[in-house]
């Protein structure tokens, strides 16, 4: 289970994350080794004798600072694009789940189960059970198979919603009037945590999204179990 307290990112729980995890310690590095050069540069020009103040020109140098940001640009900016080609793909998902936001609360369709859908409002704090995050526990979670493709149409019913799950690498728009469209796979079995990320009001805060990641069997009882409720 991702903990939504814990310091910088979230564990990945999908390919995605982990390729944005992978691209940001790649970035970071990068931006390590330019910090500790410029900063050994300034050292330098500052501390020894040796070095000529008042050289006006050299050919050399003003090749080696415009060539050496260009192939340090382009070591960026491939992996970049190549996560978000990673992001746009959707290949055959096995189900799909339309997400609405609502002031201020999120509602879910099943739309390949018939009358399969649901409202998930922030469970109150006097109602939380032992183990559950204060502002972050919904009365209903979106289940999903674990280690299936999953399509998301999300839209909004009222104004701009985001809905965004940190561990699976998911933040989309829900803008009223449109439908937007993600994929993601769960890799593994558990609790995903999120909100909406969008100021869409007063109650911004309190709209929270808890993702179930379940084995396939244990998903088919649970659809079972809310078709017959319904």
């Amino acid at each position: 289970m991702a903990y939504p307290t814990q310091l910088g990112f979230q564990d990945a729980a999908s390919p995605v994350m982990e390729e944005l995890l992978h691209f940001h310690d790649h970035a970071l590095m990068i931006v390590f080794l330019i910090s500790a050069l410029v900063l050994y540069i300034i050292l330098a020009m500052v501390t020894t004798g040796l070095t000529n103040k008042f050289v006006l020109d050299s050919q050399e140098v003003e090749i080696v600072w415009t060539v050496l940001p260009a192939i340090i640009l382009i070591l960026i900016a491939l992996p970049s694009l190549r996560i978000l080609y990673l992001m746009d793909e959707i290949n055959d998902p096995h189900l799909t789940i339309k997400a609405v936001g609502h002031q201020w609360y999120w509602s879910y369709e099943y739309t390949d189960y018939e009358n399969l859908g649901f409202d998930a409002y922030m469970v109150p704090t006097h109602d939380l059970d032992p183990g559950h995050f204060r502002l972050l526990e919904t009365d209903h979670r979106m289940v999903i198979p674990m280690e299936s493709p999953i399509r998301l149409l999300i839209s909004a019913e009222d104004v701009l919603h985001s809905w965004a799950v940190p561990s699976l690498g998911i933040k989309m728009d829900a803008v009223p009037g449109r439908l937007n469209q993600t994929a993601f796979i769960a890799s593994r079995p558990g609790l995903y945590y999120g909100q909406c990320s969008e100021i869409c009001g007063a109650n911004h805060s309190f709209m929270p999204i808890v993702v179930e990641a379940v084995p396939l069997e244990h998903f088919e009882n649970w659809c079972w179990l809310m078709l017959e409720d319904a």
